[in-house]
């Protein structure tokens, strides 16, 4: 990878535009580390207006773009999603088409979707926007836990700071790991983060369009550290088993298993959280059972260990931890 080209329309986030221009713009030949040529391109060149009350000029037009290795494309507002100028598109369609690399920060995802290069693809986007991506694009498989996807020669990122973490993942691709460290060090940011966007969501249950299930769910929030079956949660919505089963999945979207144990990580982020309780009795108080199950759940929710996200979280005042003398609420 050798050329860059940086797409900018009228109304383009200026943070996620200047995601790019730290990574792939700087010289960083003082280190040892090879440049790029970076040229940022819009469909008309002179001034472009941001989101945030200015412009910049930008000297290039669309050309550079056909043939660079690397096609980065910066967010524009909402408004615009589903009505992206015709020529940006046709260069993304042509980047993917000769396999250059792709890459979007944030909702620009939605340019790339617009294009069609997403279609039948793995992708994400801001956590806030998923819904919309969905109701969008059906067509694209769109993952709202991850910070970063890569599905082919294709990257995607979450919101904001998430940009930077797709484009060191780029970086390390092609250049190696001790390069895409040394411009990490340089950015004051960690080379690679653990997990996903879903640990920085705060996730509130969901509506229940079907009344009948509020108390169910009210009561398994209150008893998760209990073995729970779907006939005893049937019996308790007087309903069958086959019955309850897809009433939960049309209410929540997930079977009853998966939601409980969706509840049961929540829970133990709040004990990890709040509370110096070894990883045993989070996992008794949850449900889990065992460290063990704990971890595996715990990990493939968030794709970050226990210890880990304590490290990262716990609360600083210590006035404030509830120790293994208390309780902490199930909800």
């Amino acid at each position: 990878m050798r050329t860059v080209a940086c797409i900018v329309q009228e109304g383009f986030a200026p943070f996620e535009f200047g995601v790019a221009c730290e990574a792939f713009g700087l010289d960083r030949s003082g280190e040892g580390i090879q440049n790029f040529d970076f040229r940022v391109v819009a469909p008309d060149p002179g001034a472009v207006s941001s989101s945030m009350a200015f412009s910049i000029n930008v000297e290039h037009d669309l050309t550079f773009a056909y043939e660079a290795d690397l096609v980065v494309v910066a967010p524009i507002p909402r408004e615009k999603w589903g009505r992206v100028d015709a020529r940006v598109l046709d260069v993304v369609r042509h980047a993917d088409a000769r396999g250059a690399w792709l890459l979007s920060v944030c909702s620009g995802a939605f340019i790339l979707a617009d294009a069609g290069v997403l279609d039948g693809r793995r992708a994400t986007t801001h956590w806030m926007y998923t819904e919309t991506m969905i109701e969008m694009h059906p067509q694209v498989d769109i993952d709202p836990d991850v910070l970063y996807v890569q599905d082919g020669r294709i990257i995607t990122s979450a919101g904001t700071a998430a940009g930077l973490d797709a484009c060191l993942h780029l970086l390390r691709q092609e250049l190696g790991a001790e390069a895409a460290n040394s411009i990490a060090r340089r950015m004051v940011v960690p080379p690679q983060r653990d997990g996903g966007q879903a640990q920085f969501i705060a996730r509130p249950l969901p509506e229940v369009s079907s009344l009948s299930l509020a108390p169910v769910t009210d009561w398994m929030l209150e008893n998760l550290r209990a073995d729970l079956t779907v006939d005893q949660l049937a019996a308790k919505a007087h309903m069958s088993p086959r019955t309850f089963a897809r009433r939960f999945k049309a209410d929540h979207g997930v079977t009853p298993a998966a939601w409980l144990a969706r509840q049961r990580v929540i829970q133990a982020q709040r004990l990890l959280e709040r509370t110096d309780h070894g990883l045993d009795r989070i996992a008794e108080e949850c449900g889990f059972g065992s460290a063990a199950v704990l971890r595996h759940n715990f990990a493939r929710v968030l794709g970050v260990t226990p210890t880990a996200y304590r490290a990262r979280f716990a609360c600083i005042d210590e006035s404030s931890r509830v120790h293994s003398s208390a309780s902490v609420p199930a909800a």
